[in-house]
């Protein structure tokens, strides 16, 4: 069971948030960072958040902006960081981890890269490498909804995602995880229909050590049933990979 809180960004940006308690004394904090159109609320979400929970990890999870019950307007990964910054920053238990997908993932290795020594790791599931859209059907809607004004009040009216007009592409995560200086822990799912597997191998290739790479057979996009395994797993590893920070 979860209790709801709120988190105030650096930017004035309320969020709703949810904390999950570790069963049993918590070895760590696990901030869970959501991707596009879920919440923290989303049943794959919180299938997540539970068995971390019941690992002995507490867990704060939230609404990004722009995102079920928080303020704000999505902005795909870029203002997203200052989101992470907020939740991090409420910790009670120590070493913190860092668990983001797809968008969810960008944003964390984006608060990673600008505040070094504040995490002890980070999770990326099913993350791209660079700012590029997969050139089928899913791409194409993807591109229709977060570029065009028509796209935008789709996605309000029909998804309940408020995405800012003037979206600014910031580095790529290929970039980004040449700065983490914390263990990475890389998760794709080898039936990812939006993000190709090869994207991780790109990121893994990028990062620095410690790091770690996991593509995992039967797993689709982001929180499904087939990544908590390997989340749990790479938790793992980060704790005993030693401080790294926080």
């Amino acid at each position: 069971m979860s209790t709801t809180f709120d988190l105030v960004t650096a930017d004035a940006v309320r969020l709703h948030a949810c904390r999950w308690r570790a069963v049993g004394s918590p070895r760590a904090t696990v901030v869970l960072v959501h991707g596009f159109a879920a919440s923290s609320v989303e049943p794959r979400v919180v299938a997540v958040a539970e068995r971390l929970a019941r690992a002995g990890i507490d867990v704060i999870g939230y609404d990004a902006r722009g995102h079920g019950s928080s303020g704000g307007e999505a902005t795909l990964g870029d203002l997203e960081r200052l989101d992470v910054a907020a939740a991090a920053a409420t910790t009670q238990t120590g070493p913190v981890v860092l668990v983001g997908a797809s968008v969810g993932a960008i944003a964390a290795l984006r608060h990673a890269a600008v505040a070094p020594g504040t995490v002890s790791g980070i999770v990326t599931v099913s993350c791209p490498a660079r700012w590029r859209l997969p050139r089928n059907a899913r791409g194409l809607t993807s591109a229709v909804m977060t570029q065009t004004g028509l796209g935008r009040w789709v996605a309000r009216r029909y998804i309940g995602v408020r995405i800012a007009r003037d979206v600014r592409r910031p580095l790529p995560p290929v970039d980004l995880v040449a700065q983490v200086d914390a263990p990475l822990a890389i998760i794709h799912g080898r039936a990812d229909p939006f993000i190709p597997p090869g994207d991780a191998t790109i990121l893994h290739a990028a990062g620095r050590d410690p790091r770690r790479i996991e593509v995992v057979d039967g797993m689709g996009h982001a929180f499904e049933a087939p990544s908590i395994g390997p989340i749990l797993n790479a938790v793992d590893w980060i704790l005993e990979s030693g401080p790294a920070g926080r």
